[in-house]
């Protein structure tokens, strides 16, 4: 079963924008470019017959029940969810090592947004790393850390994003994901990503009809989403992951509001 829903493409190729993160995250995010909307059709990936994996389609939906009682509380993160997050992780790829770099929280709530301090779901088709700013950022990283960043690179790793909600149920702005095998190198295009913090570079995508785009309805509070967002293997694994949030058709304003967070992480390999 699928639904038919509008998602943001880049128009053109050429020329293509810059994403500026604001200062504010929850309103000056800006994506400065030529966008336009398409209708596909977005797959129930519950009801789907494929077994969804990392290294094939990019993406998959795991169990994880929690202990963090608030995921608003970065002390919370850190003296409980880490840990959580590793162990999913090692588990579901058979990792050597799992460093997260980062947490985003987000909510489609202007209140929750404004309360919080956090960010609006993503509305643009994207990818969060290119081949450059993958390597990059694991530079970046381990930057002044003693670690061996060479021998980090020498060997294969990859960028995990663990995507779940922290509210309840998601009924509002979930998320679509597209088969990575039916996506083509000429859909990604690089893109400038401009911070305060740094500056980067990240994916958007242009209209393929091939590319077959899913989505998990109801995301439950102990289910996790891993995407795979970079992979330094160019042979024989998925290596970027396009995904987006968009509007439910049947949604309606009373329904409650997506609030989620994202953990992305390296993850390394003892081997290729």
């Amino acid at each position: 079963m699928s639904i038919k829903a509008s998602l943001k493409f880049l128009s053109v190729a050429e020329g293509a924008g810059v994403y500026r993160v604001g200062d504010n995250n929850q309103q000056n995010t800006r994506h400065m470019g030529e966008f336009e909307m398409k209708e596909v059709d977005i797959h129930n990936a519950r009801e789907s017959s494929e077994t969804f994996s990392l290294d094939q389609h990019g993406f998959t939906l795991l169990g994880q029940v929690t202990k963090v009682k608030d995921f608003y509380q970065d002390s919370e993160l850190t003296a409980v969810y880490n840990d959580e997050v590793k162990k999913l992780i090692t588990a579901a790829t058979g990792a050597a090592r799992v460093e997260i770099f980062d947490h985003t929280r987000r909510s489609s709530s202007t209140r929750v947004r404004r309360e919080h301090d956090v960010r609006e779901p993503a509305s643009v088709i994207h990818n969060d790393y290119s081949a450059v700013s993958g390597v990059n950022r694991l530079k970046d990283h381990f930057a002044g850390s003693g670690e061996n960043i060479d021998a980090l690179l020498a060997g294969r790793f990859s960028i995990v994003n663990v995507w779940r909600s922290i509210n309840g149920p998601v009924l509002s702005s979930p998320l679509a994901m597209c088969d990575a095998r039916t996506s083509r190198p000429d859909d990604f295009v690089s893109v400038k990503r401009e911070s305060k913090q740094r500056m980067g570079e990240l994916q958007q995508a242009l209209f393929n009809p091939a590319q077959q785009w899913y989505y998990y309805p109801e995301m439950q509070f102990d289910e996790a989403l891993l995407i795979k967002t970079f992979d330094s293997s160019e042979q024989g694994h998925a290596r970027f992951t396009l995904h987006t949030s968009f509007d439910l058709p049947s949604a309606g304003d009373d329904l409650p509001q997506r609030e989620s967070l994202e953990t992305r992480c390296f993850v390394f390999y003892d081997n290729i």
